[in-house]
C-alpha cells in the first residue's frame, strides 16, 4: 500500500506503519555536512533462485550517520544479512528494501516485520537528498530503525530529511532496477520468488571507483 505524502515503510518489533512526512518532524537535521565515505564499503551479492544477479556495492557515511552505519557494518560483520532477501520492491515508487530476518522463513506474511535483537536507533535526518542510489534505513516510528534499508531507485524528495540516509550505492544500480522490475506476489510488493542476498561483506572502498 502506498500514498503520495505517506510512505509504508516496515520496521522492527512487530509492526508495520504508515509514516508521514508531517509526523516525521520533531527530530534534528544535520546539515551542511559533506558525506565522507567510510574506509570500507558493504558488498552485497545477490541471487535468484541460485541463480546470480550481480552484486551491489554500498559505500558508507559515518559522519552523516555515525549509528546507523555502526549498526549496518556490524551486522554485516556477524553475518547478520547472509540469506535475508529483498522482500519489498516497487520501481514506479522508487524502493528496494531488505535487511528483515522475517524474510529467511517460508511465510512472505511475516516480512517486514523484524528487526535484530540490537536496541532501535534513533533518527540522524540530515539534508542529504534521497536521489538515486541513496541508502536509507526504514522504520516504522522516529526511533525504530534497526537493521532494515532500502536503496532509492528515482529522487524521491518526499524522504528528504524524514528518514536517516547513512550510504549511496557505487556499483551495481543496474541491478537494483532489475529487482525493482522483478514480478510480485498479487497485491504485494513482495518478489513471487525470493530475491535473496547470498552475502553481504565489508570490503576497502578504495577497490571500487
Amino acid at each position: 500500500m502506498f500514498f503520495t505524502a505517506a510512505v509504508l515503510f516496515a520496521g522492527c518489533g512487530g509492526q508495520q506503519s504508515n509514516v508521514n512526512n508531517d509526523e516525521a518532524g520533531g527530530a534534528p537535521v544535520k546539515r551542511g555536512v559533506k558525506p565522507e565515505p567510510d574506509a570500507e564499503a558493504a558488498v552485497l551479492e545477490v541471487e535468484q533462485n541460485g541463480v546470480s544477479m550481480g552484486r551491489i556495492v554500498i559505500e558508507l557515511y559515518p559522519n552523516v550517520a555515525p549509528k546507523m552505519v555502526e549498526r549496518f557494518k556490524r551486522l554485516v560483520r556477524e553475518g547478520f544479512y547472509n540469506g535475508t532477501a529483498f522482500h519489498r520492491v516497487n520501481a514506479r515508487t522508487g524502493v528496494v528494501q531488505g535487511g528483515d530476518p522475517n524474510s529467511k522463513d517460508d511465510d512472505p506474511s511475516n516480512d517486514g516485520m523484524g528487526g535484530s535483537n540490537y536496541e532501535n536507533l534513533p533518527p540522524e535526518f540530515s539534508d542529504l537528498p534521497f536521489d538515486r542510489g541513496t541508502v536509507g534505513a526504514a522504520r516504522a516510528g522516529l526511533n525504530t530503525a534497526n537493521s532494515q534499508f532500502y536503496i532509492t531507485l528515482h529522487r524521491v524528495p518526499q524522504w528528504d530529511e524524514h528518514y536517516t540516509a547513512f550510504g549511496k550505492v557505487v556499483e551495481g544500480m543496474n541491478n537494483a532496477d532489475v529487482i525493482a522490475g522483478a514480478p510480485t506476489r498479487p497485491g504485494t510488493e513482495n518478489p513471487a520468488d525470493k530475491i535473496v542476498i547470498k552475502s553481504a561483506t565489508l570490503q576497502p572502498r578504495a577497490s571500487f571507483k
